[in-house]
């Protein structure tokens, strides 16, 4: 079974943290997620991190600390998800791949529909941010 390495931005505003809704045509389609996407060989996380937020959300960004990693087993196929928290830089978020995005507090994380890989990442988040400045 094939194991899909990928990259997860955790960006913040404030106690806010940005999660996009898949869109209509694409698989898993009105799952919330955090923004990233899959790891090419040529690249670091960190690199598919800015390459994947600028082509999906018109955003550049900083990747910052990393967070947390999770393997989940969707049945046909394994995801490696690795989390890091990111600092927009510049432009402004426009959706592509997506169909909506919201900045939410980190305790209503769970209220939204997310991809299943997501939840633990969830779980470190409020976690981390109950017991760092960060939140």
């Amino acid at each position: 079974m094939d194991t899909i390495r990928v990259a997860a931005g955790i960006l913040t505003d404030g106690c806010r943290i940005l999660i996009t809704r898949r869109a209509p045509e694409e698989n898993f389609a009105g799952k919330w997620e955090f923004p990233g996407g899959k790891i090419e060989n040529h690249e670091t996380e960190q690199e598919c991190l800015v390459r994947e937020l600028k082509e999906e959300l018109d955003i550049d960004v900083v990747v910052g600390e990393f967070l947390t990693e999770v393997l989940h087993d969707y049945g046909s196929f394994k995801v490696k998800l690795k989390t890091y928290y990111c600092t927009i830089t510049g432009g402004t978020i426009s959706v592509s791949v997506h169909d909506k995005y919201k900045w939410v507090h980190a305790n209503e994380l769970l209220n939204y529909e997310l991809l299943p890989a997501d939840i633990p990442v969830v779980k470190q988040l409020m976690e981390t941010t109950q017991h760092s400045p960060r939140g």
